[in-house]
């Protein structure tokens, strides 16, 4: 293990459980609702294990079970028992961030969407509860192997906030450490992050100390088809992995112009595999066109500028960027930059015959040459272990 990856203990602020496939027919009664539950079943026209919300498939079963894989995405294993078992079995993870230099892991799901959004699907309340119950539960279990280092993350039904504050206030006591949310509720049908309805569910989040995770891809999927058909599908899938990562630009606008930070002081935001590079523009951006357009004079209760609220409450991860680091860390300051490694996805920091990923630790020793062991601390360690309140 490299000497950095060792000093600092890292936390690696992005990593995904592969779910297993009896994870919700075992814990929802298929007796009640049948086939509506999630399921796996062989997908014969795709030639592959699949995930079936009713009738409806939602996506391969081992789609992001990617790490150390042979062939380029969006090329993937057809079956999960493929694939290296630290993708989806806690033990074997443990060791594997023992070998990569990794000391902890904030958990994100996969099947049912990056924010929750695909229960929506199920087109049944009651079922679409008692989904996401199934899940929290499960990450409960699953992370108690090592809950210090396995981070567990709630889903949350974020299309009843009430419900919502009923969950976040179950699972927090079952010792999940943050929620994972929708960005973009409004493809949804769902008010707008800047609507007064979203107030007890920020409210709510401020007073247990969980901090609001938004993960890349968690609404319109419109980057999947961007291309003509011409474009070959490698070429597709490099497009689309990148364009994902500036999406999150339009929701810390919201939560900065919009009051959101000003409101809810206390509340801590995470812009998840979205980068870092980018932000120093994205907060100039803001910093000039919020006084350039008179957005000060309208809102004098603001007290701080778009940056400054970023500065107080928001932060961004990242996991392969070299060149742009060392230039935002001297932009933004080392307090809201986080380290993550995507694992297992096809874009993380894993390496493999067909990624040009290396490992983690040797990663941390290259990127960070240039910036200072104090700096290096907050970013690996220091920053997470705060916001998500980690011994």
């Amino acid at each position: 293990m490299n000497k950095a990856a060792h000093d600092f203990r890292v936390i690696d602020t992005d990593t995904h459980v592969i779910e297993p496939y009896d994870l919700w027919t075992s814990r929802v009664s298929v007796k009640k609702w049948g086939d509506k539950v999630p399921h796996v079943k062989w997908d014969p026209t795709m030639n592959e294990d699949a995930w079936f919300f009713g009738g409806d498939r939602t996506g391969a079963a081992a789609g992001a079970a990617m790490a150390g894989w042979h062939v380029y995405p969006p090329k993937r294993p057809q079956r999960l028992d493929q694939v290296d078992p630290s993708l989806y079995e806690a033990n074997a993870r443990l060791a594997k961030m023992d070998d990569y230099g990794i000391y902890a892991q904030i958990l994100y799901p996969n099947v049912a969407g990056f924010g929750a959004g695909k229960y929506l699907g199920l087109q049944d309340p009651e079922l679409m509860l008692a989904c996401v119950q199934a899940y929290n539960d499960w990450l409960t279990e699953w992370s108690s192997a090592n809950p210090k280092r396995l981070v567990a993350q709630m889903a949350v039904p974020f299309w009843d906030i009430a419900l919502s504050v009923k969950e976040m206030e179950r699972a927090a006591k079952m010792g999940h450490k943050g929620i994972v949310m929708c960005g973009e509720p409004t493809h949804f049908g769902l008010p707008k992050l800047t609507d007064p309805q979203w107030e007890p569910f920020w409210a709510a989040a401020q007073e247990m100390g969980l901090p609001i995770n938004f993960h890349i891809g968690t609404g319109d999927m419109f980057y999947f088809t961007m291309m003509h058909e011409r474009v070959k599908p490698h070429a597709q899938f490099a497009s689309m992995g990148a364009l994902f990562s500036l999406d999150n630009a339009a929701v810390i606008s919201q939560l900065v112009c919009g009051g959101v930070c000003h409101r809810f002081p206390n509340l801590n935001f995470v812009s998840v595999e979205s980068g870092v590079g980018w932000l120093p523009y994205v907060l100039a951006s803001l910093d000039y066109q919020w006084l350039n357009c008179g957005a000060h004079k309208e809102n004098p209760e603001y007290k701080l500028l778009p940056s400054e609220f970023f500065k107080r409450q928001i932060y961004g991860c990242f996991w392969f960027e070299r060149g742009t680091l060392k230039p935002s860390v001297d932009l933004l300051g080392a307090d809201n930059i986080l380290y993550e490694t995507d694992y297992p996805h096809p874009t993380s920091m894993s390496p493999g015959p067909a990624t040009s990923a290396i490992r983690p630790d040797d990663y941390i020793e290259q990127a960070f040459v240039g910036i200072d062991d104090v700096s290096k601390a907050k970013i690996l360690h220091g920053n997470a272990a705060r916001i998500y309140h980690l011994d």
